[in-house]
């Protein structure tokens, strides 16, 4: 097992005095966090494929005038 960080080390210090109910919550954060992490990981990503289907339409001479705002 690799070295732990003095931040980790504190952290798993906090997290062995929490009670099992505690215990339930943090893994239930720890899981939203990650979730979340992918849901915004998947927009960016969908947004990155969009951009190049909607190029065509920003990018023309008539909304240019919107460009500068």
């Amino acid at each position: 097992m690799p070295m732990l960080s003095e931040k980790e080390q504190q952290i798993l210090g906090k997290i062995r005095q929490c009670s099992s109910s505690q215990l339930a919550e943090i893994e239930d954060f720890i899981d939203f966090l990650h979730q979340r992490s992918q849901d915004r990981a998947l927009v960016t990503a969908a947004a990155q494929g969009a951009e190049a289907a909607f190029a065509q339409v920003w990018d023309n001479l008539e909304d240019a005038a919107y460009d500068d705002l």
